[in-house]
C-alpha cells in the first residue's frame, strides 16, 4: 500500500497583505493553515510537515524552517523533505481557501510511470500537487544552496509530472486583502487570473479597435503562453513585465508577427533557463 505524507508551505512574507501571516487568516471558521492540515489528513497524509515558524502550537504537525528563512517555496520543500517518510507527498501552499476540494483531486496514488501530478487552471499549479518522494529528493539534491530562491520549474522541470485541468476558481489563493474579503464573503472566487475565452476575445477586439490594430496583431495564445512560462520559470509578477518587454522589443524590430514571435521566443528561452542563474 502506498503511503503519503504532506508538506505545507506557510512561511512566506505576506508582502501583498502588509506582512500579515496569511496562513492564520480565518475563512469559514478555520484558519487557512488548519484547513490545509485537515485537507491533507482527509487525503490520507500520515505525517504533516509545515515549512514555517511555529504558527499554531496546538497542531499535530512537524515544524521546519529553511535556513536562512524566506528562501522561497523550493527552499521550504527541501527543508521539509528531511522529515518525510512516505512513498509520496502532497505539496500544498497554505493560502488556498479551497484546500479540501483541491487535495481531494489528488488523493489517488500516482501511476508508476510518473513522478507527480498537480492541478492546472490554465497553467500548472506546482504548489497544489502530489509527488513521488524519491523523485522529489533526487531533484532537490541537484539544486545549489539548498534550493534558496530557486523556481519551482528548477525543482520539478526535469520530472514527469502530469496535470489535472480544473476551474481557476479552485486554485485561486489569497494573495491580497481583496482575495481574503472575497473568500470570507463566500464569493465563488470567479475573478480568476484568467478570463474566459469569450471575454478575452472581446477585450482583444476592443484593444484592436482603440489602437487601429489589424487582425492577427494581438496573438492571444502566444502571449498567454509567454505569461505562463515566465510565471512558472521566474515568478508571477515577472509575467506582465515580460509581456511588455516582448512587445517593446518586437516594436523596435519592426512590429511584424514574425518579430513578435521572435521576441516572445527569446523571453521564453530566458525564463526556461532562469533556474541556472
Amino acid at each position: 500500500m502506498v503511503s503519503v505524507d504532506a508538506i505545507l508551505l506557510a512561511g512566506g512574507r505576506g508582502s501583498r497583505v502588509d506582512g500579515a501571516v496569511k496562513p492564520l487568516f480565518e475563512v469559514n471558521g478555520s484558519t487557512l493553515l488548519r484547513s490545509a492540515v485537515a485537507a491533507v489528513r482527509s487525503g490520507g497524509a500520515a505525517r504533516v510537515v509545515v515549512a514555517a515558524p511555529v504558527l499554531d502550537a496546538e497542531l499535530d504537525v512537524v515544524w521546519v524552517r529553511e535556513d536562512p528563512p524566506f528562501g522561497g517555496p523550493v527552499a521550504g520543500i527541501v527543508a521539509a523533505l528531511a522529515e518525510v517518510d512516505a512513498d509520496e507527498v502532497y505539496v500544498i501552499a497554505c493560502d488556498l481557501p479551497t484546500a479540501d476540494a483541491a487535495v481531494a483531486l489528488l488523493s489517488v496514488p500516482l501511476p508508476a510511470e510518473i513522478d507527480g501530478a498537480c492541478l492546472d487552471d490554465g497553467r500548472r499549479q506546482w504548489l497544489i500537487g502530489r509527488y513521488r518522494t524519491a523523485s522529489l529528493r533526487a531533484a532537490a539534491s541537484a539544486l545549489p544552496d539548498r534550493g534558496r530562491d530557486a523556481s519551482m520549474r528548477a525543482l520539478l522541470g526535469g520530472l514527469v509530472v502530469t496535470s489535472k485541468a480544473v476551474d481557476p476558481a479552485l486554485t485561486h489563493d489569497v494573495d491580497t486583502w481583496d482575495d481574503l474579503e472575497a473568500a470570507r464573503g463566500g464569493a465563488a472566487m470567479t475573478e480568476s487570473r484568467t478570463l474566459p475565452p469569450e471575454a478575452l476575445n472581446d477585450w482583444s477586439a476592443a484593444l484592436a479597435a482603440r489602437f487601429d490594430l489589424g487582425e492577427g496583431d494581438i496573438p492571444i495564445s502566444l502571449i498567454l503562453d509567454l505569461a505562463r512560462d515566465v510565471a512558472n520559470g521566474v515568478a508571477r509578477p515577472a509575467a506582465p513585465l515580460s509581456a511588455f518587454v516582448a512587445g517593446l522589443v518586437a516594436g523596435r524590430a519592426g512590429g511584424s508577427p514574425a518579430d513578435t514571435e521572435a521576441a516572445v521566443a527569446a523571453v521564453v528561452e530566458l525564463a526556461r533557463g532562469w533556474e541556472h542563474r
